[in-house]
């Protein structure tokens, strides 16, 4: 039989609205991105001035207001089509671009999930005119009164996609990402000034600087200043590529990459080969889990980069990504060396000389990707049970503490030693139920849990079953025989797990303990911290935090939970706030998040050693908790070898 004719021409070309919608969905993901956007356009239209005004973390207003030379009406219509554009005219213009917008689809794409109104005018024009599209659809368009440049404002972003709508993150970390948009922009044009105002308050003014040391002063600004003397000077050219900018000395590294910035042909990407360049040439300048704070700016021929990668053009790739790497890596090592950071500085090992193009001096790594972990941080105290041989619920922070200090002149990395119980009477019952053999799910049911120690005989064991001794090995784990083998702990992880519990515990209580500081301190902030300090500041508060922050001033802290060290005081609030920002990639509730937080920061390190009291008392809280089996990130937090298994190894084979 013939085909059917109704079921021919099933494919049709999309309405113009639906697919601005889908392109808005790739080229619009969050506030920021449309921000990103409409600034862009400012710079690329010359502006000297460029103020920022923003309402509800974007999701209510993003209004972007500039000097630049303006359009005239038949223009101001025009820009809001698919695919307009001033700055392309044939494929040959692809491969000279040097402007931070290209393809047309950014004022498209916004109209069409927002309302938005543009009002420009140019230098000559009598009048200004005035454009407004609601969902892609132009309903007015009318002459109005402004002052010469653009000012373009998008309400609602996202009203027409509820769904969009309902997977923008909160407020504080949807402003974040306002802020680093913002800062990313205002860094590469230090000589445009620059401001930002959120729900009527500035949170920057930073005027234009047209000097030598003009990327210095908008940097320190932006860091919120205390870089004065510590930033080093890079720059090195060749005939294929050339790169300027600073870096600042290790002891200003920070606890995250948020001041991480790199440029190419003035466009702000993000690139983890050359991030992890830049940290190579550091080396073991750099403390432990700290990131370099630098600037660098690259520029390359248009013809040896792709800025098309990705639609939100982030992501940049070269035709000698190899090359790129070692020549970045050579002129920072050597720029720390020439300023006295360097431990050492080959004169040999030179960048690309001038007139050649670089080659593969240093084979990028085969994975780019960090060692996953928290800030390592100072120790938090176990907390010993309330009474002898007690097990129950992890105690609050009220309860009497044994504190872990490291040992006078102790070895980070100690041999295996056994702990041995102190004198005293007779044992008692034994301190820890066996385990399931081999690793411990990551989560299992407290009937799965009963059931295994009942099937083996290990529910209520008696103290001629176990011995009591705990061994430790390099300073990581605890080892104990057991009925049926040998159970190993991971310290880390499992006072993680005890600290978690307890933050949890406490915060669901109102109980906290907080000790009073005989000496308050203040702490600055920069926007998107403060941003977050204000959603977060009541669990702060029911954790033990007692602090204050006055509306444009530092944050004031009176006192802090009773779990921190004294001496940590001063930290703890900014370490706490980048684990709790890592975190966010995990879809937790606030609560979570912070206990999470706070447990990583504070868990002992690898390495820390622990006297018998300790040992015993670490896992028998770790027996006190819901589930004593996994730490807060799913990892086990105890494995087991079971005898059988032990001497299979030692069978001749």
């Amino acid at each position: 039989m013939p085909p059917d004719a109704a079921t021919d021409g099933l494919v049709q070309a999309l309405p113009d609205t639906l697919a601005s919608k889908i392109a808005a969905g790739e080229v619009v993901q969050r506030p920021a991105n449309a921000l990103k956007e409409l600034v862009e356009n400012a710079l690329d239209a010359g502006a000297s001035s460029v103020e920022v005004v923003l309402k509800k973390a974007g999701s209510e207003l993003i209004q972007v207001a500039d000097d630049g030379c303006g359009m005239g009406p038949a223009d101001a219509v025009a820009s809001f089509g698919r695919h307009a554009t001033s700055k392309l005219r044939r494929f040959e213009d692809l491969e000279r671009l040097r402007t931070l917008g290209f393809r047309g689809e950014a004022l498209a794409s916004i109209a069409s999930v927002a309302q938005v109104e543009l009002k420009t005018r140019r230098r000559g024009d009598e009048t200004a005119t005035c454009v407004r599209v609601h969902g892609g659809e132009v309903v007015d368009v009318a002459p109005c009164a402004a002052p010469v440049g653009t000012c373009l404002s998008v309400r609602n972003l996202f009203y027409n996609v509820p769904a969009r709508r309902a997977f923008l993150k909160s407020p504080a970390t949807e402003f974040k990402h306002l802020v680093e948009a913002f800062q990313a922009l205002a860094l590469s044009h230090p000589a445009v000034a620059f401001s930002l105002v959120h729900d009527d308050t500035e949170v920057w003014r930073l005027p234009a600087h047209d000097g030598a040391d003009a990327l210095d002063v908008r940097l320190n600004a932006l860091a919120g200043g205390g870089l004065d003397g510590a930033l080093v000077a890079v720059e090195e050219a060749t005939s294929y590529l050339s790169v300027r900018g600073l870096v600042a000395s290790p002891d200003r590294a920070r606890r995250s990459r948020g001041e991480q910035y790199l440029f190419i042909n003035g466009r702000f990407v993000k690139s983890r080969p050359l991030d992890h360049a830049v940290a190579g040439a550091f080396g073991a300048l750099l403390p432990e889990r700290q990131h370099a704070l630098y600037a660098l700016f690259l520029d390359v021929d248009p013809r040896h980069v792709d800025v098309n990668v990705h639609p939100t053009k982030t992501e940049v790739k070269f035709d000698d990504d190899r090359g790129v790497y070692s020549f970045v890596k050579a002129v920072v090592k050597r720029s720390l060396a020439e300023s006295g950071l360097g431990l050492s500085f080959d004169p040999g090992a030179r960048p690309v000389g001038a007139g050649a193009r670089p080659s593969f001096l240093d084979a990028a790594p085969a994975s780019t990707r960090d060692a996953a972990g928290e800030e390592e941080s100072p120790v938090t105290p176990i907390t010993p049970p309330a009474g002898d041989g007690a097990r129950g619920p992890v105690l609050p922070p009220s309860a009497p503490t044994v504190r872990l200090e490291a040992g006078s002149g102790a070895d980070a990395m100690p041999p295996a030693r056994p702990v041995q119980p102190e004198p005293g009477p007779a044992p008692g019952p034994p301190l820890v139920p066996d385990a399931p053999t081999g690793p411990i799910p990551a989560r299992l049911g407290t009937a799965d849990v009963g059931d295994d120690l009942e099937m083996d005989g290990l529910s209520h064991p008696s103290g001629d079953d176990l011995d009591r001794t705990f061994w430790q090995l390099h300073g990581r784990y605890l080892l104990s025989p057991v009925r049926s083998g040998l159970l190993v702990v991971d310290q880390r992880a499992a006072h993680e797990r005890i600290l978690y519990e307890r933050a949890l515990a406490t915060m669901a209580s109102g109980m906290s303990v907080s000790q009073q500081l005989l000496f308050p301190f203040t702490v600055d902030l920069g926007a998107a911290d403060r941003a977050l300090l204000g959603e977060i500041l009541p669990d702060l508060s029911a954790l033990g935090f007692q602090m204050e922050a006055p509306e444009g001033k530092p944050v004031l802290v009176r006192g802090v939970p009773a779990d921190v060290t004294l001496g940590d005081e001063r930290e703890v609030l900014d370490d706490l706030l980048a684990q709790f920002r890592r975190n966010a990639r995990f879809q937790l509730s606030a609560r979570e998040n912070l206990a999470r937080s706070m447990a990583a920061r504070s868990a002992i390190r690898p390495g820390h050693p622990l006297g018998p009291t300790e040992a015993r008392l670490l896992v028998d809280q770790l027996f006190g908790c819901d589930d004593p089996f996994s730490d807060p990130a799913g990892r086990p937090t105890m494995t087991r070898w079971s005898t059988d298994e032990i001497e299979r190894r030692f069978r001749p084979r």
